[in-house]
């Protein structure tokens, strides 16, 4: 298994509050997070930076514990995820509670372990995790927490009426907003040859899914991968590049 991860300010933006993680504990198991933040001056990056850190801390502490997450069920792999980001949310709320400067912060979460034919997945709010198999197409494993998704769930609003509406940004659920927050939480299966995608809205504001997994098709190599990485962050800067762009890709 081989990865790469790459930010980008993007076009319009003046610094880039995206943070994101990757930490390999054996050759087939490995930790994965996004974090894309949100508030005035520096309150964006601060969010994303500690949830993120905290976020793989907590993750790391349990595999202390057990190496490579050795002995523990899926369910106990989940439940890891999910107190991680409690963790991750506390901490940015409590920073944001003391310090005037950095009030109402927050950031999304999108994380994975992946381990053995499996990959685990937590989110909170809308960055995303896909999951990319040859010859099919790809395929969203995490949910948006957004008010347009919220609308589409509610089918009040299509697909394409949510890509296109002036509210696509507004989230609905973000790491550190208020005291405690709900995640979401997934598993896949996952096989040899399989790509995983994750990345904040900077890059799926621009970038179609399909052109996703077109992109990221056909990766033998490192070298392929950072390449596919790059590849994904100019096109979303040549499409406007209206925000950070981050995108993180795990070859299976």
């Amino acid at each position: 298994m081989f990865f790469y991860g790459i930010t980008d300010v993007g076009k319009r933006r003046s610094a880039n509050q995206d943070n994101f993680i990757v930490m390999r504990y054996s050759s087939d198991v490995l930790l994965a997070v996004v974090c894309d933040g949100m508030g005035g001056a520096n309150g964006g990056n601060v969010a994303s930076s500690v949830a993120s850190t905290v976020f793989r801390d907590k993750i790391s502490e349990v595999e202390r514990e057990h190496p490579a997450f050795f002995g523990m069920s899926g369910d106990d792999i989940l439940a890891c995820l999910s107190s991680a980001a409690t963790e991750a949310n506390r901490a940015v709320h409590q920073l944001s509670m003391t310090d005037s400067s950095l009030a109402g912060m927050g950031t999304t979460l999108v994380g994975c372990i992946v381990s053995g034919e499996k990959a685990y997945v937590v989110n909170i709010g809308d960055s995303r995790l896909y999951l990319a198999r040859e010859e099919e197409e790809i395929k969203q494993i995490s949910h948006d927490h957004s008010y347009v998704q919220y609308l589409v769930d509610m089918g009040k609003m299509s697909l394409e009426e949510a890509k296109n509406s002036k509210n696509k940004n507004l989230i609905t659920r973000a790491v550190g907003t208020e005291r405690t927050v709900e995640s979401d939480l997934f598993t896949c299966d996952i096989k040899a040859g399989d790509m995983i995608v994750l990345c904040s809205d900077g890059l799926t504001n621009h970038v179609e899914p399909h052109e996703i997994g077109e992109t990221i098709s056909g990766i033998k190599t490192g070298e392929d991968i950072q390449s596919a990485c790059e590849s994904l962050v100019a096109s979303a800067n040549s499409r406007g590049g209206l925000d950070n762009i981050t995108a993180v890709v795990l070859s299976i």
